[in-house]
């Protein structure tokens, strides 16, 4: 497995928008650039991601910009809002950095920031985190998610050796969201439509044939459903923790900030209930 670089990099960048483009209805995909991301790099883990960061209530910060700075002397209220994005492709050669946004019109933040932005633009982010990438000396691969992680579970199958055996499960909207991924892994396309986000992953997982040997588990995306993934795999398949990359990047009902800030006490009373509980497999 690939070393773990720094989950809480406090490395600030400032990159300018080079080009935008419309992957699906509900994918806007956003390549930066500049002079600014001199000493970035992403190429150990392909769950790589930033912390873009949103002035708060259009704050304005002094320059040259300083987030513990800021930290220390704005109230908190004004303090830069943060939205994590995975690394879909990073061009060391010509230091481009590609970001994937899953965009629902005018809501939320850095959605309708992507659709809006232009050529020159500047953002500032923080990064990169990550911890995963397909381990090669597995048996086989088990790679689940939805949109909000079909960049980084795009970039696991794309980095996985030729005739390397993997089972992939990415649910989106409906047929108008699936994307091309250049891999000879055959990614099962799950259309939700108006069933609750998740279910049909449940569903696969659950019925799938799971081959010999050992599985390196990838699964993530929306937290109920990851929960009970979670519990399928670690408690009734006895998938050992160290075999598995799962955790829900966010949660019906929550933006960003408010499921971080409850993100740990959910991560830590599903561990709990399910070391209690035991694997049965």
């Amino acid at each position: 497995m690939a070393d773990r670089p720094d989950r809480k990099s406090r490395t600030t960048y400032a990159a300018r928008v080079v080009r935008t483009e419309r992957l699906t209805a509900h994918m806007q995909r956003v390549v930066l650039g500049g002079d600014g991301l001199a000493g970035f790099a992403a190429d150990t883990c392909t769950d790589h991601y930033v912390k873009l960061l949103f002035p708060a209530g259009g704050a304005t910060y002094p320059e040259p910009f300083d987030l513990e700075r800021i930290r220390e002397e704005f109230p908190r209220e004004q303090w830069p809002v943060t939205r994590t994005y995975t690394v879909r492709h990073w061009d060391p050669g010509h230091r481009e950095l590609t970001l994937d946004f899953v965009i629902h019109g005018d809501e939320g933040l850095a959605g309708p920031w992507a659709m809006r932005a232009r050529p020159g633009e500047t953002v500032r982010f923080l990064g990169p985190g990550g911890a995963y990438a397909p381990d090669p000396a597995a048996d086989w691969h088990l790679l689940v998610g939805d949109e909000s992680a079909l960049p980084a579970m795009a970039r696991a199958l794309e980095s996985l050796p030729h005739g390397a055996r993997a089972h992939a499960f990415v649910e989106v909207a409906d047929a108008g969201e699936e994307q091309k991924i250049d891999s000879d892994v055959d990614v099962v396309w799950l259309h939700r439509g108006d069933r609750p986000i998740g279910e049909a992953l449940v569903e696969a997982v659950r019925g799938l044939d799971f081959p010999a040997g050992r599985v390196h588990a990838f699964v993530h995306g929306e937290a109920h459903f990851v929960k009970q993934l979670r519990r399928l795999l670690r408690v009734e398949r006895g998938i050992p923790r160290e075999s598995l990359s799962i955790s829900g990047y966010w949660r019906l009902g929550h933006d960003e900030s408010g499921w971080q800030a409850s993100k740990r006490e959910w991560n830590a009373r599903i561990e709990a209930e399910q070391e209690k509980t035991g694997p049965t497999a």
